[in-house]
């Protein structure tokens, strides 16, 4: 297996983003509409925060097509901000940071995702299954 590959390699380049100041139906949307469970929050072009689709399922806990389930959620979702929903205090890694290195961090973090972030710059993100997918990928090859 290849040690010195940086995640840059494998990393999300199309970041779906939210503000700070979006509200939490709209992520929400972002989350269904786009098949994902982490979404960075910006303020300022700046990181600040990550939202993730279990910190909204810890808000509202009805996950049903139900249309009076639905309307519920809405209503539980305004009643919170992203800022006391989302996780702060974000650790982040820059694109040259080893796929071994990201790996260890959320392992030990008990992590999911992580934005990569060049200079201040937010550039990628990479989650727990594309570290999978690499490893498949790795597995083909021999």
């Amino acid at each position: 297996m290849k040690n010195q590959v940086p995640v840059s390699s494998i990393m999300i380049k199309n970041i779906i983003k939210l503000n700070l100041t979006d509200e939490l139906t709209k992520a929400e949307v972002l989350f269904r509409e786009n098949g994902i469970k982490h979404i960075p929050v910006m303020s300022n072009n700046r990181i600040v925060g990550m939202l993730s689709l279990n910190d909204m399922l810890r808000v509202c806990c009805t996950e049903s097509d139900d249309e009076a389930d639905v309307d519920l959620s809405s209503v539980v979702y305004n009643m919170f901000t992203i800022q006391q929903v989302m996780t702060k205090n974000v650790i982040t890694i820059k694109p040259y940071t080893t796929i071994k290195e990201a790996a260890q961090i959320l392992v030990e973090k008990d992590f999911h995702a992580l934005p990569i972030c060049d200079q201040d710059t937010l550039v990628g993100i990479l989650t727990s299954t594309d570290l999978l997918k690499y490893l498949l990928a790795q597995y083909e090859e021999i």
